[in-house]
C-alpha cells in the first residue's frame, strides 16, 4: 500500500518561505532608505515627505 502526499518537499517549502522573508526584510529597507532621503532628492524622484512618510509607515508585508 502507498501513502500519497499531496504536501510539498520540505525543501521547496523552506526555500519559498526564506524568499518570503527576504523580500519582506528588503521591502522594510528600502521603506526605511526612501525615509531617510532628503527632499531634494525626493523631489528628483516624483515624491514628497508626506510621500515618503505614507510609504515608511506601511506595514512590511503590504507590497
Amino acid at each position: 500500500m502507498s501513502v500519497l502526499s499531496l504536501s510539498r518537499p520540505a525543501s521547496r517549502s523552506t526555500a519559498s518561505l526564506r524568499a518570503v522573508f527576504a523580500a519582506w526584510i528588503m521591502r522594510r529597507r528600502s521603506r526605511a532608505a526612501l525615509a531617510r532621503l532628503d527632499d531634494h532628492l525626493l523631489a528628483d524622484i516624483g515624491l514628497t515627505r508626506a510621500d515618503a512618510i505614507r510609504e515608511k509607515s506601511r506595514p512590511f508585508w503590504n507590497e
